[in-house]
């Protein structure tokens, strides 16, 4: 491990807003912040928001500068990636801004039944081809889990450069006849000034650069339904 990425480790770790648990306790045991994030990090009732495979945290970090009334916790599992958004809230004295260090698999060993309105999945890996379609995180177990945290009826976003993913992901939704409220496989024509999905990450930057476009999708999750898989294909 390089001594830069030596120093960003140690420096997450003394990070107020960041929360690292030991991941292998997380998969039998609930942590105790679980229910508790608006109590004992943020300090008020503020609607929570997630993004899921937040990478260096720059949804997270831009969303809380735009609504300061909204608390954002960025959740992924590579630390050295997540420093940079941890540091830039921290510089920025974001008080509604926080990250979490686990893997996605282990959410509900986090956020409690109602605990979460709103949740934000901003180019994870697309895991391309039908064999690794149960490992997208808007596959049917994914969004079950999503169900046992969110409010009801509480919004999805995706965004993504790979259509796979999100046709796949709109596929599923119709197919569980879930609320979509929107979608688009070209958002920058669809949507040019809308200033929350304009805001751009490092990697989305350097996909417009080569030309790709962006797809979105955003819909409702209610509690009472369990999603199951949909296997056609929007055309």
């Amino acid at each position: 491990m390089g001594k830069n990425k030596v120093a960003r480790w140690n420096e997450l770790g003394s990070f107020a807003n960041v929360i690292q648990p030991d991941n292998s306790v997380s998969y039998t045991h609930d942590h105790p912040i679980k229910g508790n994030w608006n109590k004992e990090i943020f300090g008020n009732d503020n609607p929570l928001v997630l993004e899921l495979a937040c990478g260096k945290g720059e949804y997270t970090v831009e969303l809380s500068r735009l609504f300061p009334s909204r608390n954002f916790i960025g959740v992924d599992i590579k630390g050295a990636r997540m420093w940079r958004g941890a540091k830039t809230a921290n510089q920025n004295k974001l008080p509604n801004c926080a990250f979490l260090r686990t893997r996605i698999e282990f959410i509900n060993s986090f956020f409690c039944h109602d605990e979460v309105d709103e949740i934000w999945i901003t180019f994870p890996d697309p895991h391309p081809g039908k064999r690794n379609s149960n490992k997208r995180l808007t596959c049917p177990f994914f969004l079950n889990k999503y169900r046992m945290l969110l409010k009801d009826k509480g919004i999805i976003h995706l965004k993504t450069d790979n259509y796979e993913l999100y046709s796949y992901t709109h596929a599923l939704a119709r197919d569980n006849n879930l609320e979509i409220i929107f979608f688009t496989d070209d958002l920058y024509a669809s949507l040019p000034e809308d200033q929350i999905l304009s805001i751009r990450t490092h990697y989305e930057n350097l996909f417009l650069k080569e030309g790709a476009k962006i797809n979105y999708l955003s819909f409702r999750l209610p509690q009472d339904r369990i999603i199951e898989h949909g296997w056609q294909k929007i055309k």
